[in-house]
């Protein structure tokens, strides 16, 4: 119906799950655009070259572009906007009257050389960016000021992994625009599974030392699991006072929380096994299997000792070949000094 009307109008870009693929290159937000139920903007049709225009929205005083931009595997974007292949259009009439927004989908933290894109990277001529994808909740805008503009991340609304990043509490926010100015509300989430990680290092706890029996250490980290117990319920309970109160707690009182104990066991002691620790837990933690994880820290002079072996090895290797030729000795007979 071209003429449906909409009392809250919702406006959304593909992320990296519901991208456009198979025959007829067709997103999942395909079916909900043509049902009327989201505006479905910022596709491009080739990744080589694009070409970003905005939706042009103007209430009262205030005129707002909305510029948006798919999910783009991030390797490729980055080359194409390191190329300098991203055009960025902008209103011809009164420019200096817009609020640009832009919304996009893609790693802010580097995970490697191109696997992200950089914040100096977007149009300087911007307003607010709103970076989807990642996790972790920065809705606090934080300025570039080598652009000029800020960054505004919601993050997730609930815990997707077990990581720090998802432990901090999580928001989604109300931006008021008035004319080249915004503000941006805070609002808690309500609804969200108390989350709380910590880090243990065994060789810094004075109680403990590779000698302790296993009883020993299962019994330290017990205690550490219950002290986290009591502080996710206490945040759970800061998290509901902090909600809106016409908000009913869909989980209940007192959830199940999700705990996770980060075990570093260098220096001679001996891990176990953690799904028999979380048996112990199994009626009061949402993640009985894997609250404990385990891990070395990694030795700084190994991997020279390795190239300095296999240096050697080579070494050897050439000179009997030179002055004679055999069948290479196995590797368990070769002796390096």
């Amino acid at each position: 119906d071209p003429n449906v009307n909409v009392a809250l109008p919702v406006f959304s870009i593909h992320g990296n799950h519901d991208d456009p693929s198979g025959d007829g290159n067709l997103s999942a937000m395909d079916m909900l655009a043509v049902s009327g139920l989201v505006n479905y903007f910022g596709r491009q049709p080739e990744v080589d070259n694009i070409r970003v225009s905005p939706v042009l929205l103007r209430k009262g005083r205030t005129h707002l572009a909305l510029y948006g931009l798919g999910n783009v595997r991030d390797e490729r974007l980055h080359r194409t906007m390191a190329r300098k292949h991203m055009t960025m259009c902008q209103p011809a009439e009164h420019a200096g009257r817009w609020f640009n927004l832009m919304v996009l989908h893609q790693n802010r933290v580097a995970h490697g050389p191109k696997n992200h894109i950089p914040e100096h990277f977007l149009s300087g001529f911007l307003d607010l960016v709103v970076w989807g994808h990642e996790h972790q909740c920065q809705v606090d805008p934080e300025y570039n000021h080598q652009k000029a503009f800020y960054v505004t991340q919601p993050g997730s609304s609930v815990a997707t992994a077990l990581s720090t990043g998802e432990a901090v509490p999580k928001h989604v926010a109300m931006l008021h625009i008035d004319r080249r100015n915004f503000k941006l509300d805070k609002l808690r989430l309500k609804n969200v599974r108390p989350f709380v990680i910590e880090d243990v290092v065994l060789a810094a706890v004075p109680s403990l030392s590779p000698q302790s029996s296993e009883a020993e250490i299962v019994d330290f980290l017990r205690r550490r699991v219950e002290a986290m117990i009591a502080r996710a319920q206490k945040q759970y309970a800061e998290q509901l006072a902090a909600g809106h109160a016409d908000i009913e707690p869909a989980l209940g009182e007192q959830p199940r929380p999700l705990v996770r104990v980060r075990v570093e066991y260098s220096g001679g002691f001996e891990s176990f096994h953690p799904q028999r620790f979380g048996l112990l837990f199994a009626d009061r933690v949402a993640n009985p299997r894997d609250i404990v994880y385990f891990y070395r820290k990694p030795r700084a002079s190994s991997m020279g000792s390795q190239r300095t072996t296999s240096l050697h090895t080579q070494d050897s290797a050439t000179q009997d070949s030179a002055s004679r030729a055999s069948v290479p000795a196995p590797v368990d007979a070769v002796h390096v000094e």
